[in-house]
C-alpha cells in the first residue's frame, strides 16, 4: 500500500492537485475538508476531536484493504510538534496493516498572493463551504501564515520519498504528473 501526504499552506492547491493524482494512479483521495465540512455543517463550528476521530476510523478501515493506496492532504505545521507526532500517527495506522507501506510525502509552495487567488476558486468553494465566506476565508488564511509555519526549512524533512514542488505557475495536471512520474505511481 502507498500513503501519499501532500502538505501545504492554505490554498496551495493540495485537493485541486489530490484530485489529478487520483485521475492519473489507482491511489484515492481523502482531502482534508471531507471530514471537516460535515463535523462543521453539523455542529455549526470546527470539532476538532470529532474531525481526528473521524479521520482516524476511516484512515483505519482503509488501511485494513488491499487497496493500491490514499492521497491524504494535510496542512502541516512544522512549528507544532503535536501535527509531527499526528502525522507519525498516521503512518503507524497503515504500518499496522501493512508493514511494508511506502510512504510519500510532497509538498507543495506558493507565495500568499496566489494562495488567495486559489481561496476562491470554483473547485475549492464547491468542495469547501467553510471557504464561502471570502473575507473570512482569506483573513483565515493570513491568520495561519502569521501563526504557524507551513512550509518546511531546507532539509527539515528527513523522509526518503519526499520532493517539493513550487507549483507556483504550474497547473495541478502537471503537479500530478511530476508526482506520478517521481515515484512510479
Amino acid at each position: 500500500m502507498k500513503l501519499v501526504i501532500l502538505m501545504g499552506d492554505a490554498a496551495v492547491g493540495k485537493m485541486t492537485v489530490g484530485q489529478e493524482l487520483m485521475k492519473l494512479t489507482d491511489l484515492r483521495l481523502f482531502h482534508n475538508h471531507m471530514t471537516i465540512e460535515p463535523v462543521i455543517e453539523i455542529f455549526g463550528n470546527f470539532n476538532g476531536e470529532a474531525i481526528r476521530r473521524m479521520r482516524e476510523i476511516i484512515f483505519e478501515e482503509y488501511a485494513k484493504t488491499d487497496n493500491y493506496g490514499m492521497i491524504f492532504t494535510y496542512m502541516w505545521a512544522f512549528d507544532m510538534q503535536s501535527d509531527w507526532d499526528y502525522i507519525d500517527h498516521v503512518c503507524d495506522i497503515f504500518k499496522t496493516y501493512h508493514k511494508d507501506t511506502e510512504f510519500i510525502y510532497v509538498e507543495l509552495v506558493a507565495p500568499q498572493e496566489i494562495r488567495l487567488k486559489r481561496n476562491v476558486t470554483p473547485n475549492r468553494l464547491h468542495n469547501k463551504a467553510s471557504k464561502r465566506d471570502i473575507e473570512e476565508s482569506n483573513q483565515r488564511l493570513i491568520r495561519d501564515d502569521n501563526n504557524h509555519r507551513c512550509v518546511s526549512n531546507e532539509g527539515e524533512l528527513p523522509f526518503e520519498n519526499y520532493i517539493r514542488i513550487d507549483n507556483t505557475n504550474l497547473s495541478p495536471e502537471e503537479v500530478a504528473a511530476i508526482i506520478k512520474d517521481k515515484f512510479h505511481l
